[in-house]
């Protein structure tokens, strides 16, 4: 997540809305839920962290769930793409210890 927090506050910046994106991508970078997020960004995590992690155990209840959280098939189609396309080259990228760039603040110490 350290590699697309600037990628995030752009996409925070870009809606438009007057919030502190700086602020948020930080407390995502903590942990989504302690963040301050829209219904709409909580259930797009939801969905990726459940896809991420557990992805055997999705039903057709986590559609339902995102479009009732305004999605369309698209949108879902797009989300489900990305969330994987990640997952899929995060981890190649840990399978041959790919090195941060140098900007990139150090992976958090999992001990801690």
């Amino acid at each position: 997540m350290h590699a697309h927090a600037a990628d995030l506050r752009a996409e925070i910046e870009r809606g438009g809305e007057e919030r502190d994106a700086a602020a948020i991508s930080e407390a995502v970078l903590e942990g989504w839920r302690g963040a301050s997020l829209t219904e709409h960004e909580r259930a797009l995590c939801a969905y990726a962290e459940k896809l991420t992690r557990s992805p055997q155990e999705m039903t057709e209840a986590d559609i339902l769930t995102l479009r009732e959280a305004g999605l369309d098939d698209v949108s879902i189609h797009d989300l489900i793409q990305v969330c994987a396309y990640f997952n899929y080259i995060n981890r190649i990228a840990d399978a041959v210890h790919v090195d941060l760039e140098p900007e990139m603040p150090p992976y958090p110490d999992p001990s801690a």
